[in-house]
């Protein structure tokens, strides 16, 4: 397992384990605050699922938007910020009766679970590229075989007006960042007709 994947899984494991124990705690405190403020039942049970729900789609629109490399709408955004800012409501106001301390104590769930989803939506968006080796050169070198495949694919969905952008093309065939842009100008100055002589 290379080092970038190493680092995606481990995020993912991580993510999945702040998100058992702190949405669960955080749907709890939501449920309660529903509840005792006039929801009752299935009412009340699904109500907290709004909020996440809310977060989920924001941050999967802004992730769409990434892997596009299109501009993200700006109302995805503004949810987002609506979610998060609806999720550590309920979770303070659910605290709140056990003073600011017991506010403070009630609101981290909500801060773990949405800050470490956003730290694995943002790893997922940009990737993780491994370093050089200290002290060496930097080589942006593609092999044929992968360059070749990499650009047919690049040509195809240009052609079908759906063109893959550097993320899609970095994450189908193994390339770095560099790589992937590279292919794209090999591409883009085929079909200006500037393209070098093999």
């Amino acid at each position: 397992m290379t080092g970038g994947r190493a680092i995606r899984w481990s995020t993912v494991l991580a993510v999945a384990g702040v998100a058992l124990v702190a949405g669960w705690v955080s749907y709890v405190h939501a449920y309660d605050v529903v509840r005792a403020h006039g929801e009752h039942g299935v009412l009340a049970r699904l109500y907290p699922g709004t909020i996440d729900g809310l977060i989920y789609s924001a941050s999967m629109v802004l992730l769409d938007a990434a892997r596009r490399d299109v501009k993200p709408p700006p109302l995805a955004r503004w949810l987002l910020v609506a979610g998060i800012g609806a999720t550590l409501f309920a979770n303070v106001l659910a605290g709140a009766a056990y003073g600011l301390l017991g506010a403070a104590v009630a609101a981290w769930p909500a801060l773990a679970l949405v800050g470490s989803y956003e730290l694995l939506m943002w790893l997922v968006r940009h990737g993780v590229a491994a370093p050089a080796e200290a002290g060496g050169p930097v080589s942006l070198a593609v092999p044929n075989d992968v360059e070749t495949a990499a650009m047919a694919s690049l040509r195809a969905t240009l052609a079908v007006g759906n063109p893959w952008s550097n993320n899609q093309l970095a994450d189908r065939f193994g390339l770095t960042r560099a790589q992937a842009t590279k292919v794209r100008q090999r591409v883009t100055a085929e079909s200006d007709g500037s393209a070098p002589e093999a």
